[in-house]
Formats: C-alpha cells, structure tokens, sequence
C-alpha cells in the first residue's frame, strides 16, 4: 500500500520556500551544523557525507519546514543519525582555548613534597 509523503516540505504548500532557502544555505555555509566537519559538496546523495539540510527543530516536533531559521546544512549520515531528536545548536566558528603544557616546569623537585 502506497502511503503518501504529507509532509509540506516535501511536496505541499512549503516546497518552494524550501528549496530557495536550500540554494542560499548551501552557497552559504559549508560546515555540517552537527558535527563540525567540512561538508564536500561534490558527493551525491546517498552517499553517507553529501550535503543534505538538517531542521534544526524537527518537523515532528512543532519545527516550521522552511524557515530559514530552522534550517542548517549537515552531512547525510549526521542529519540521519540525528533523526527527529532535538539537539542544542552548536557556534563551530567560536575560537577554542587551545590548553598547551609549554608553560609548566620542565622539572619538579619532587622531594619537596
């Protein structure tokens, strides 16, 4: 029995938002929302690392299916992987404290203890 895709990205009233704001994230961003890594947009689908786009907020879970707000570039397996859960989005461009050992002693009296 043949069950109709009813979701309204996908071929109902949201589809044609969706797809111009699909065009505008992929010549925008280019690191998967969930998992940090470089997105290589030469890979086609199915491959596991192609570019696909994320809700951040599910559509299962109340999510608007085109808002451009709601909507993140990902890699096919994270955003599979992902599945309808929610999960807090990640700033990947934010500078991390790089932690380096070259400001300890290079030696420690260790009788002094």
């Amino acid at each position: 029995m043949y069950m109709p895709n009813l979701r309204p990205d996908h071929n109902g009233t949201q589809r044609a938002q969706f797809n111009s704001n699909k065009k505008k994230i992929y010549a925008t961003q280019e690191v998967c929302g969930i998992c940090g890594k470089r997105v290589d947009f030469s890979l086609k689908f199915p491959h596991p690392m192609s570019p696909c786009i994320d809700h951040i907020i599910p559509i299962a879970r109340n999510g608007h299916p085109s808002d451009i707000s709601n909507l993140q570039l990902a890699h096919l397996c994270c955003n599979r992987q992902k599945s309808d859960k929610l999960s807090p989005k990640q700033d990947f461009k934010a500078e991390t404290e790089v932690v380096s050992n070259r400001l300890l002693p290079l030696t420690f009296d260790w009788k002094s203890l």
